[in-house]
């Protein structure tokens, strides 16, 4: 009895509709001015504008070219205008015997370049940086060397008489062996204790500059 019911009242029910999902999709907008062909007299014949296609070419290779020679400039460009010397190169260069005496040269980078014989008497290096220079033999009298940094740098022999080194760099293996240093001033230069005691024993003079006796800067006993 059950299953007839069910057989009379599924036969009742009107069919399910099918649903078909409606799909639209934007007809692609040409633009004709692309295809249009500005020279009539164009061989091709196919609506394209080569000679405005090889400009375009031209000009993106010439600025392709152009971008990638920013990332193959010579090294040693990178170092000029490093400091007031002009445009040239000081940095990591031999520079045995130059002759800077007297030149302002304000923050000036001698980074590890060789100035053996170089002079740089009466010479303004405020903040120059000697940075495991070699400076054997060099003058560097009367010359004003505040702030400068002689770390690891090579100052054997060199002549440092009047010379203003306050608050210069010289940590590491700077060694001022050899050196004349009448009338230097040492003030706040944190030497080694070793360089220290030699240099105690050659020291002597006073400033003319700062008014300071040499051993005085140099906390000699």
């Amino acid at each position: 009895m059950a299953l007839l019911l069910n057989v009379s009242l599924s036969s009742k029910l009107p069919p399910f509709p099918i649903l078909k999902p409606h799909l639209s999709f934007p007809k692609p907008h040409l633009n004709s001015s692309l295809f249009h062909n500005t020279n009539s007299a164009t061989p091709q014949g196919n609506g394209i504008n080569f000679d405005h296609l090889h400009l375009s070419v031209t000009r993106g290779s010439f600025v392709a070219l152009l971008s990638a020679s920013l990332f193959f400039v010579d090294p040693a460009l990178a170092f000029k205008g490093g400091g007031p010397y002009g445009a040239e190169v000081t940095r990591g260069q031999d520079l045995t015997g130059k002759d800077f005496s007297g030149k302002s040269l304000i923050k000036q980078d001698f980074k590890t370049s060789i100035l053996r014989q170089a002079n740089f008497k009466g010479a303004n290096l405020l903040g120059a940086s000697f940075f495991d220079a070699d400076l054997t033999g060099a003058d560097l009298s009367d010359a004003d060397l505040r702030g400068a940094d002689f770390s690891l740098a090579n100052v054997t022999k060199a002549n440092l008489s009047n010379a203003n080194l306050e608050g210069a760099l010289a940590t590491g293996n700077t060694s001022f062996r050899g050196s004349i240093i009448t009338g230097a001033d040492f003030t706040d230069v944190p030497l080694r204790e070793d360089q220290r005691e030699y240099l105690c024993k050659v020291a002597d003079g006073v400033n003319p500059t700062t008014g300071n006796a040499t051993r005085e800067t140099l906390l000699c006993n």
